[in-house]
């Protein structure tokens, strides 16, 4: 998976979000995603990163083998 592709599925989710991501093993399948939206505002941590998996659409452990997850709201 490209950096290019996973940021599009995060923004399509989540329109407007700030998204920046990192190749951490420079294999393509191993990233970092900071994540900070608007829509993230009044849920919890833990429902942060359940919306931004449920937009990745079960591709963890397939072309994407592993995501370092950091949300944010906008201050």
């Amino acid at each position: 998976m490209r950096e290019a592709d996973l940021k599009a599925m995060i923004l399509a989710a989540f329109p407007g979000a700030e998204v920046t991501i990192t190749d951490l093993a420079g294999d393509g399948d191993h990233y970092a995603a900071h994540v900070v939206s608007e829509d993230f505002r009044g849920m919890s941590r833990v429902a942060q990163h359940k919306a931004v998996y449920a937009a990745l659409g079960g591709r963890m452990g397939g072309e994407l083998h592993a995501l370092q997850l950091t949300t944010a709201i906008p201050s």
